[in-house]
């Protein structure tokens, strides 16, 4: 039956691909190898499918930025935040939500209530996703052919946007529909509990990335938060299969045979081993590769390998580890977050709540990932740990979230929302001179979008924040 499965979602993932466009979202030419009108059930498996791989493009972004990578290559543009065209990730974002624009559109015209709640939560993530990234972006103008030189949306109003398709979408998944969703949801197999679970997690999330505005609400994010995800059991995650990897597992391999990528950060090392925090934390071996001498070694951001060999002398992304299974998650939303940003959000209401989400936070990644009962007890134990509601700060929450957020684009929105206040985070070595010595606070707009869309495209620098950062 295993295979089976397997084999049914790539035939079903292959007829999506079929139905998706071949180029970016501006395209408004025909293509005669496209059929005009896509089923909605191809629709939802390419957009499920690219959005869980959205997750990894965006991740593979940011994870140099907050120090889980690190290049093995000295003054790396990734490592050194010089600004990048990431046109490929900007396309596959808006490929994917012209994809689901089609579904919602076709779904209203079905009845099919839950099709359409399920793209208005996945066009809220897509769009969060940009947002985050680049600030104002097209969203408005971006879809159904209005114009292929699209107006840029205020960030602040597209946040608006994102909450508004959370509540649509609940609302929609909490109503009859005429056409019941099965396999062709590669996240939640057409459990639409769980779309409810998760819609309500993401509005937490975007609700939480207020916190140092004057709009932050802490009693909407923790409402939220109370309709959320249960446990890990209800994590939004796509596990993949034998036609299709996980990308991280594929970095892992790539990295093996030379394609060097997935070395990870030495801050990243420092933080789990002792160095920085004073003691061990367990979960490290089940997270990235040792060297062959069996030690963890990591690799200064912006420094690049140094004398290193290629292979063998630093840590890595190694193929079998819990983020790297060839059929493994990419984890999109879970449990483990929501308890962290529970955890900030019940910090100045009620501190031993905050204190007890922060606990439970920790014990859920611990669980996730497979660390063992005794060694979650003793991590826990650890009164760097527990160290009480009195003792405990809003470092701490963010410490451990940095930990169980490894390699989702979403910690990169903690760090600047935490000013990147981690201990002993050091900007990286050959450090992008434009920056004045500061971290980044946004991605530079893709050259794509400058080339052909260049009187609409904001006028802005690396440094200059996102709305909810000022």
């Amino acid at each position: 039956m295993k295979f089976k499965i397997k084999k049914y979602k790539y035939v079903i993932l292959a007829a999506a691909f079929a139905f998706t466009s071949c180029d970016d979202y501006l395209d408004i030419n025909d293509n005669p190898n496209n059929p005009i009108d896509a089923p909605l059930s191809s629709l939802l498996v390419n957009s499920t499918y690219e959005s869980t791989q959205n997750t990894f493009r965006m991740g593979n972004i940011t994870s140099n930025y907050v120090q889980y990578l690190a290049s093995p290559n000295a003054a790396s543009a990734s490592d050194v935040m010089e600004p990048v065209s990431y046109s490929g990730s900007w396309g596959a974002l808006y490929n994917v939500m012209t994809d689901i624009n089609d579904m919602i559109l076709k779904a209203q015209e079905e009845e099919a209530a839950h099709y359409e709640g399920i793209g208005q939560i996945l066009m809220a993530y897509n769009l969060g996703l940009t947002v985050d990234a680049w600030g104002n972006v097209p969203y408005s103008e971006a879809f159904n052919f209005v114009t292929v030189t699209p107006s840029y949306d205020d960030d602040a109003q597209l946040y608006s946007n994102i909450l508004g398709l959370l509540d649509e979408g609940l609302a929609n998944l909490s109503a009859d529909s005429s056409i019941s969703v099965g396999e062709d949801d590669f996240i939640y197999q057409g459990e639409i509990s769980n779309w409810i679970k998760f819609g309500n997690m993401l509005k937490a999330r975007y609700l939480n990335h207020f916190s140092e505005t004057g709009s932050y609400d802490p009693a909407a994010v923790l409402s939220a938060v109370e309709n959320g995800f249960d446990g890990n059991e209800d994590d939004a995650q796509m596990e993949y299969f034998e036609q299709a990897f996980n990308p991280w597992a594929q970095v892992a391999i790539d990295n093996a045979n030379l394609f060097l990528g997935g070395w990870i950060s030495e801050q990243f090392i420092q933080a789990m081993d002792g160095t920085i925090y004073g003691y061990d934390d367990p979960r490290l071996p089940l997270m990235v590769g040792a060297t062959d001498d069996g030690e963890y070694i990591g690799t200064e951001n912006g420094a690049g390998r140094g004398d290193a060999p290629e292979e063998g002398a630093r840590s890595v992304l190694e193929e079998g580890d819990y983020y790297t299974q060839r059929q493994g998650p990419v984890l999109i939303a879970t449990y483990a977050e929501q308890k962290f940003i529970e955890a900030e959000a019940a910090f100045g209401i009620d501190k031993a709540r905050s204190y007890q989400a922060y606990l439970d936070g920790i014990r859920a990644h611990m669980n996730k990932i497979g660390v063992g009962q005794s060694e979650i007890e003793a991590y826990m134990n650890n009164p760097e740990v527990s160290m009480g509601v009195d003792a405990f700060t809003i470092d701490d929450i963010f410490k451990e979230k940095w930990v169980a957020m490894f390699l989702n684009p979403e910690s990169w929105v903690d760090a600047r929302r935490h000013d990147y206040d981690y201990e002993d985070f050091d900007l990286p070595a050959n450090l992008n001179p434009d920056l004045n010595g500061n971290f980044l606070r946004r991605l530079a707009y893709p050259d794509t979008e400058v080339t052909r869309n260049g009187s609409n495209v904001p006028d802005v620098t690396l440094l200059d924040p996102i709305f909810w950062d000022e």
